[in-house]
């Protein structure tokens, strides 16, 4: 098993070289450290500006991480396993406010509650737009349970909270901890919902020292400390996974599971989620119905053409993704073995770095060594590949696994070459998860910003882009059309990771 990927060199160069223009950005930390030296780095990690930053980024990790993942779970087992009347449709409007990008959460409250700010304002504004990336991993776990075991914890004489505490919150330590990664990655490389509030984190320095320097020694100092904020929880996560096994085999119970009785805090569980989602959902939107009214903000002339440069860029960024996304699929799935693990913990390092320093990285190594490459449509792209690569690969390594080795071997007797056999047979049935990748791929892209402001050619105008000008420039009116288009291109990617919630049904 562990030397299958020797049979295919090919391919295993193929992903070796891929990786290593992914690892590009990561090289890009390490030089700079090195460059720049450590008798310069030091004055400028260690001062209070930094501490500063990194006190503000550390407490947005510690209690927004928490918080997201209490709104997430509570969410999920409310609508999942207890009496909540309306329960189908309160399962919907609890992964709603992923379709809108967290700047224009952002944007909805400053324009609604200009004296915002701090980390209250950035605990706020970052736990409502990510509580759903905790929400919809553990609704699909939560659906997948063998109510079984919570028969039989209730026989034993637990009641429903220690039933919740000892049997399903155990079996949703994977969810919780993928997802709160996640959350913690996002709140680490997030900047534009957090500049419009005036929080400062790591993210909004780096781009206010690029922006006067040009990725001087101070910004990269400061790239320097996050890219390791970032390698740490990564490891803090792998460690404190576990081993435990989550598996079974067969589908388990047939029936649903019995569903608790909520009684008298029916009103206080329906009470709670109406705060949740106005905060999330009814603030922006109204603010954005608002400014919406002031005006004719669609009488821009831009409009017509950040739709399609967006669109554009987002079709190329979805599918280089999932080409180079489906080589270290493939090996993984169809060749496992260390050094196909290896490698694609080398793509997940470069992803897991905030979108800034991917920028950054890009930016520096374009300047230096391909000029000509410096603010092109290659580079935004190769920063859209980085940036997203996870979302097309986790689709593609379930589409692939569930594709059957054994039909490819049937059509490879009946004479058809083994390229043949993968083009007739496979891929009409991991075509699903190749469209899903790219969708997510492709609607993440959309709403991007960071990396389109220092990447993008000059006169590129896209969605988020045009957003941010018009936001920071207090015209919310102008802005208002971009925000409601991102948040339309948005719904469908909600739409499809809901609907895989749903397939996984008892």
């Amino acid at each position: 098993m562990a030397g299958r990927w020797l049979r295919s060199p090919l391919l295993v160069v193929v992903v070796v070289v891929l990786a290593a223009v992914m690892l590009l950005p990561v090289g890009y930390v390490v030089a700079i450290g090195f460059q720049v030296g450590w008798p310069t780095l030091a004055p400028l990690v260690f001062r209070p500006k930094v501490g500063e930053l990194l006190v503000n980024t550390v407490l947005l990790v510690v209690l927004g991480v928490p918080v997201t993942v209490v709104l997430g779970v509570g969410g999920a087992w409310l609508v999942e396993r207890t009496t909540l009347p309306g329960r189908r449709i309160w399962a919907v409007l609890l992964a709603a406010p992923l379709a809108i990008p967290a700047f224009v959460s952002s944007y909805g409250w400053v324009s609604a509650i200009p004296s915002i700010g701090g980390i209250g304002g950035g605990l706020l504004v970052a736990t409502l737009a990510y509580y759903p990336l905790v929400y919809l991993p553990a609704v699909t776990t939560i659906r997948r349970l063998d109510p079984a075991l919570e028969e039989s914890a209730r026989s034993l004489g637990l009641g429903s909270w220690r039933v919740f505490a000892r049997v399903v919150l155990p079996q949703l330590r994977l969810a919780v901890w993928g997802g709160g990664l996640v959350v913690a990655l996002h709140l680490l490389s997030e900047y534009g919902a957090f500049a419009l509030i005036r929080f400062d984190t790591f993210t909004t320095a780096i781009v206010v020292q690029y922006q006067s320097t040009f990725a001087g020694p101070a910004a990269s100092a400061l790239g320097i400390v996050l890219a390791g904020l970032c390698l740490l929880l990564l490891l803090g996560e792998s460690a404190t996974r576990g081993t435990a096994r989550y598996s079974r085999v067969g589908s388990g119970a047939a029936r649903p599971a019995v569903l608790e009785q909520l009684g008298w805090a029916t009103p206080l569980a329906m009470a709670g989620l109406v705060v949740v989602l106005f905060a999330a959902l009814g603030v922006p939107i109204a603010s954005l119905v608002r400014w919406l009214s002031v005006g004719d903000p669609w009488a821009q002339r831009e409009l017509h053409t950040a739709i399609l440069q967006t669109a554009g860029l987002a079709v190329i960024g979805a599918i280089v993704t999932v080409l180079v996304a489906l080589p270290i699929a493939w090996l993984t799935i169809r060749h496992p073995g260390r050094l196909p693990r290896l490698l694609e913990s080398a793509y997940y390092l470069a992803s897991s770095l905030p979108a800034i320093i991917i920028a950054l990285g890009l930016v520096t190594i374009t300047i230096r060594i391909v000029p000509a490459l410096y603010q092109s449509v290659f580079t935004v792209v190769l920063a859209y590949v980085i940036i997203f690569l996870p979302r097309a690969l986790v689709s593609l390594r379930t589409g692939i696994a569930q594709a059957p080795v054994a039909l490819e071997e049937a059509a490879r007797s009946l004479g058809h070459s083994p390229l043949a056999a993968r083009a007739r047979v496979t891929l009409p049935l991991i075509l699903p998860a190749l469209g899903a990748g790219a969708a997510l791929v492709g609607l993440g892209a959309a709403n991007e910003l960071t990396a389109t402001l220092l990447l993008a050619p000059s006169g590129t105008r896209t969605l988020a882009t045009q957003f941010w000008s018009a936001s920071t420039s207090v015209a919310y009116s102008d802005a208002a059309p971009y925000a409601l288009l991102l948040i339309a291109l948005s719904l469908p990617s909600v739409a499809i990771l809901f609907l895989q919630t749903r397939k996984r049904v008892r």
